[in-house]
């Protein structure tokens, strides 16, 4: 290997850490610029390997004519004509140019052709021409042939130097194979390890602190999240999002930069919060960052307030109708059975005040919410969703799934068989606190407004007359 390729082997590696194995092997293979190179290269690696970076900083490095096309944005064969050609003659379609093109090109002979006269006219003396395709599984799903005449470019051109290297996070010929996919050299990019992972991260620490204190705190940060992600851009986003956290008690004044134990039990709720969320990216980094902000303010208010908006936040995903029977099942859990006609029914006739005044001295001393929830049927629980509902709701599977999908939630509980024959009797296993934050969430409803506890019974308010 000349000098120059070790210097460009070094480059790549000040900017590219942990893949020098890699950009030696890809520096031998692509040689000096007019020295005829593989037809074609197969580059694998999982996401956030460097694969990418790794190719498109050594090219520039050697300073080769190379074209990168991402077959994610370029959807159609069409596209891909297009885009190679365009890049490759230097035009750029924009406004001033009424967004033109090098030439129109609908398949791959015209492509083959307009291909050997845009190298003749930039009259490259037989440099190497590099067309790099990013995701380029997704050639498979375009035309049959075109992954297959890639391949063999170089040959369809009459000998031009061409080499198309194919960047991939999935093998190609998993489930398409043929004899061109089998021959095509591969160069594996593996997962990075766990110091790899430490020493690249390191990189971004930021300038108001040492990368000693960084690396401390990114190796708590992957002794939580190297079991169940190793993804390093992910990882990076993580570390980027919670380093706010862990210095914070450094800005206070309430720790130094040496008081470890102090700065990672404040840091590890915020992580553990979001050990349950890696990959999903529910909220952005702005976002993220109100959500930390509006948590603090929540804290400093009163804890029964705090617990309320927590509930609520957590009820709020639960589809509409099942809100309603999680309600149903709290009152019929707590309220006896044969207080439903005199709550629900709409003439419940007329009750003797002297037997009224003797029952309520004697659940007076009683609060069914300290004796724990009671089974009821199904049936029961049927009955009371529809008269707090509103409007009319025919009954459907639809409804059935909903309660099972309580159950298996644990918000409710079967305690009989579910033989078809039986009447399915269930417990409500959800507390007051909760079920005054579900009311709330459908508290936009003219029928329910909110769930309180009395002495003896639970009442539903309803707008016009209380039960």
């Amino acid at each position: 290997m000349s000098s120059d390729m070790d210097d460009a082997v070094s480059a790549v590696c000040e900017k590219v850490p942990c893949r020098r194995q890699q950009a030696q092997l890809l520096t031998l293979l692509f040689g000096k610029k007019d020295q005829v190179v593989v037809p074609s290269l197969f580059l694998y690696g999982h996401t956030a390997t460097g694969k990418s970076l790794l190719v498109d900083t050594l090219l520039t490095q050697l300073k080769a004519r190379y074209v990168v096309v991402n077959c994610v944005e370029c959807y159609t064969a069409k596209l891909v004509y297009e885009s190679i050609l365009n890049k490759l003659s230097g035009i750029i379609p924009s406004p001033s140019n009424d967004y033109a093109i090098y030439r129109r090109c609908d398949n791959m002979d015209d492509f083959v052709r307009h291909l050997c006269l845009v190298e003749k006219q930039n009259d490259t003396s037989g440099e190497t021409t590099y067309i790099v395709f990013d995701k380029a599984e997704r050639l498979r799903n375009m035309q049959a042939n075109l992954l297959p005449v890639f391949l063999r470019l170089q040959e369809l051109t009459g000998g031009l130097n061409v080499c198309v290297l194919l960047l991939s996070e999935i093998m190609i010929w998993s489930d398409q194979c043929c004899d061109e996919l089998l021959e095509i050299m591969t160069l594996d990019c593996p997962c990075v390890v766990s110091d790899e992972l430490l020493e690249i991260m390191t990189l971004d620490c930021p300038p108001d602190y040492s990368s000693q204190f960084y690396s401390s705190y990114l190796k708590l940060l992957l002794s939580v999240f190297h079991s169940v992600c190793r993804n390093l851009s992910e990882l990076r986003h993580l570390a980027w999002l919670n380093f706010d956290k862990y210095v914070e008690p450094i800005k206070k004044g309430d720790a130094s930069l040496e008081d470890n134990r102090k700065l990672w039990r404040n840091v590890e709720p915020h992580l553990r919060r979001a050990l349950r969320t890696v990959y999903l990216r529910e909220v952005s980094s702005a976002q993220w960052e109100r959500l930390q902000q509006t948590e603090e303010s929540l804290c400093a208010k009163a804890t029964d307030k705090a617990l309320q908006g927590v509930s609520s936040w957590v009820t709020m995903e639960l589809p509409y109708y099942s809100k309603y029977l999680l309600i149903a099942a709290y009152i019929a859990s707590y309220n006896p059975a044969k207080s439903d006609r005199k709550f629900f029914a709409k003439h419940s006739g007329r009750v003797n005040k002297r037997v009224e005044m003797r029952a309520h001295k004697k659940l007076e001393q009683t609060n069914n919410q300290l004796l724990g929830p009671k089974p009821f049927p199904l049936d029961r629980l049927m009955a009371i969703f529809y008269v707090i509902v509103e409007g009319k709701v025919a009954l459907s599977a639809n409804i059935y799934s909903q309660i099972s999908s309580l159950v298996t939630l644990g918000l409710m509980m079967q305690i009989s068989s579910s033989e078809p024959l039986d009447a399915p009797r269930y417990k409500c296993l959800i507390s007051l606190q909760f079920v005054k934050s579900v009311a709330r969430c459908v508290g936009h409803s003219p029928r329910v407004q909110y769930v309180h506890l009395s002495t003896y019974h639970v009442f539903l308010e309803v707008l016009g007359f209380v039960v």
